[in-house]
């Protein structure tokens, strides 16, 4: 066996030839470009602090950021490293706002007409950065603990809930039927 570098396999080589490089996720302002499904939007609230605490708008329709009006609110939990979903509605949109916590929101698009279908699309929602965000009709959505203490989320969802006849389809986490895999995630 030689000693010399020209004798040697040339691993940075044929470990780059194996890399994938990292894709852009931000534009020039610094905002996030990655994907969203059709139909979703976000809107950045504000959050005021001084010297004694915070104040925290959460959903203001004046913002004029959804045209559905405000029918209905509740709030819920997630624990750390837990899934809940997948979920599906057929009548009406979720308007999620994560008080505390971290939040992955994985959403499926099913919808044939929709220039996202078939695709997964990810967003990471933290109470550390108030906005609202909703989930269009007809979108598969889970939602996944990725941080440390439970997560606190506020729904505006767009018609008030029935619980004669819930507007809720399920489907479990490890379905083949979402090209989704959340490891070793519990939830239903």
């Amino acid at each position: 066996m030689s000693d010399h570098a020209g004798d040697r396999p040339n691993l940075l080589e044929s470990t780059l030839a194996a890399a994938l490089q990292d894709q852009r996720t931000l534009d020039e302002q610094r905002q996030s470009i990655a994907p969203l499904v059709d139909g979703m939007s976000f809107f950045d609230s504000v959050r005021h602090n001084d010297d004694r605490g915070s104040v925290t708008e959460i959903y203001d329709p004046r913002w004029g950021w959804h045209p559905d009006p405000l029918v209905f609110s509740y709030l819920f939990t997630i624990r750390p490293g837990v899934v809940k979903g997948w979920g599906l509605h057929k009548l009406h949109e979720d308007r999620y706002f994560v008080v505390s916590g971290e939040l992955e929101l994985v959403l499926y698009d099913p919808r044939s007409e929709s220039s996202t279908y078939g695709k997964i699309s990810k967003v990471y929602l933290s109470g550390s950065r108030p906005r609202l965000v909703n989930i269009p009709k007809f979108v598969w959505h889970a939602d996944r603990n990725i941080g440390t203490s439970d997560v606190v989320v506020i729904n505006f969802p767009t018609i008030q809930y029935d619980h004669s006849n819930p507007d809720k389809y399920r489907l479990p986490i490890d379905t083949d039927l979402i090209p989704h895999d959340f490891g070793s995630a519990k939830g239903w």
